[in-house]
């Protein structure tokens, strides 16, 4: 019984906050053609608008990703070729003194790491409590803010993003784009109207807070290092 009744007042708490939203709109929620309006917002959505630093040719925004990723104290790797990728993984790793093993998902994108048996330890799945280095691959990134898009999923599991000590994250630089609206356009390109991951987080770096003292501590709530490897070139 006392179940029933805190899901009760719930549903009336639910309806008292909508019922003034409704009122400081001046609508009822149930007018003619309402849900139309917002059916074809969202079939055809409108980009906000676009700052000046998120327009240019391609290689200006990914110079420009790179500047403001490592203006927030990340680390950047230019990968000529996804061969080079697993050597410059395991070169990130050497020079940060970590060991050569690194937790994963099973995006495609880490085929390249198949063929170089010997040079790293490959972890796959979720990140566990033991992992220090999460291996994540980013579908998008927009150059405006230097912030990462991350779908989760199998491919590549959320846990990576947060739970290592270290994010080592890959991405194409053709995936490298303006503005975050352009990353959003990629993904619903990709995955096909109206169909979204569970979660799509946005990283510009990593875990820090000034909340105690004002003094900068790394790692508060995630990762305290983040690692961007840039592969291939960027063309008009």
């Amino acid at each position: 019984m006392a179940e029933k009744v805190s899901t009760e007042k719930t549903v009336s708490a639910r309806d008292a906050i909508m019922s003034s939203v409704r009122k400081g709109l001046g609508v009822r929620g149930d007018e003619p053609g309402r849900r139309g309006v917002v059916q074809t917002r969202l079939r055809n959505p409108v980009a906000n608008l676009i700052p000046e630093r998120a327009r240019g040719t391609k290689p200006e925004l990914v110079k420009q990703f790179q500047t403001m990723l490592e203006n927030g104290g990340t680390g950047v790797v230019r990968v000529r070729t996804y061969k080079g990728v697993p050597e410059a993984v395991a070169s990130a790793l050497r020079e940060r003194n970590l060991p050569s093993r690194v937790r994963l998902g099973g995006d495609p994108f880490f085929r390249t790491f198949e063929a170089e048996p010997g040079l790293l330890e490959i972890l796959g799945g979720a990140a566990e409590a033991t992992d220090l280095v999460g291996l994540s691959h980013a579908f998008a990134g927009a150059a405006e803010t230097g912030t990462l898009f991350l779908a989760s999923g199998p491919d590549n599991p959320s846990t990576l993003n947060f739970l290592p000590e270290h994010h080592f994250v890959l991405i194409d630089a053709s995936d490298v784009f303006g503005s975050y609206e352009e990353c959003w356009a990629k993904l619903r390109g990709v995955l096909g109207a109206g169909v979204m991951p569970r979660t799509v987080n946005l990283i510009s770096g990593a875990s820090r807070t000034a909340d105690i003292e004002q003094t900068i501590v790394k790692g508060a709530h995630g990762p305290k290092s983040l690692v961007v490897f840039i592969v291939g070139s960027a063309r008009e």
